[in-house]
C-alpha cells in the first residue's frame, strides 16, 4: 500500500427528502418524531438498522445535525445513529466536544436506549441531555447485544451533568424495531 487508506462517512442521500434543516425542534415531543422518522425511512428505504438520532440546541431547537445507523451500509460496526449524528455535529460546529467554548448547549434525541458504545460517546461528546424512545429491552428482544448498559451507567452520566429521559414515544419507536424484524433485518452484532 503506498497511500494510507482513507474512510468516509455519509448520510444516505434520502436525508435530504425528510429533514428540514430550519425546522426548529421544540421539544422533546418534535425530536423524537423526527428521530423515530429517521430510524423508519433507514428501515423502508433499506439503508441501515432501525436507528435514527438528532441533535439540537438546547432552547432553541436548533437542529445540528442527525443520524442513521450506518453499520452495514458503511461496513462499520461503530456506526450506530448516535455515533454518526456525535461526528457530524462535532464536524459541523467546529469542535471535538459540544461543550465547547462559546457554544450552545446540545441534546441528543435517540429512537432506542444507546449501548454501551454510544452511551460513552454520550459522556464524551459534551451533550447535556438526552431524550430515549424504545427501551434497552426493545432491542434486546431482537437479539441486539446492546453491551454493560446498567441502572449506575445513567446515575455515572447524571453525576456529570447528563439529564436524561427516557422512553419518550416507546411504542412507536418500538414498532420501528419489529419493522425491522419482520423484514428480516440483520443482526450485526448478536
Amino acid at each position: 500500500m503506498t497511500t494510507p487508506p482513507s474512510l468516509a462517512i455519509t448520510l444516505p442521500p434520502w436525508i435530504a427528502e425528510v429533514v428540514d434543516w430550519n425546522r426548529r425542534l421544540e421539544g422533546d415531543e418534535a425530536r423524537m418524531d423526527l428521530a423515530i422518522r429517521l430510524s423508519k425511512e433507514n428501515v423502508e428505504r433499506g439503508t441501515g438498522g432501525p436507528f435514527g438520532a438528532v441533535i439540537v440546541e438546547h432552547g432553541t431547537g436548533r437542529l445540528v445535525a442527525v443520524g442513521v445507523n450506518s453499520v452495514v451500509r458503511l461496513t462499520n460496526c461503530t456506526l450506530h445513529a448516535e455515533m454518526v449524528a456525535f461526528q457530524f455535529a462535532q464536524q459541523r460546529v467546529g469542535s471535538f466536544t459540544l461543550a465547547g467554548p462559546g457554544l450552545a448547549v446540545h441534546e441528543l434525541a435517540t429512537s432506542c436506549e444507546p449501548c454501551a458504545m454510544c452511551l460513552g460517546a454520550i459522556l464524551w461528546s459534551g451533550v447535556k441531555r438526552v431524550v430515549c424512545g424504545a427501551a434497552r429491552d426493545d432491542a434486546t428482544r431482537l437479539n441486539f447485544e446492546e453491551g454493560p448498559v446498567f441502572d449506575d451507567s445513567w446515575r455515572y452520566l447524571e453525576e456529570r451533568g447528563i439529564t436524561a429521559r427516557r422512553q419518550v414515544r416507546r411504542a412507536e419507536a418500538r414498532a420501528v424495531l419489529e419493522l425491522y424484524r419482520g423484514r428480516g433485518g440483520a443482526i450485526y452484532n448478536g
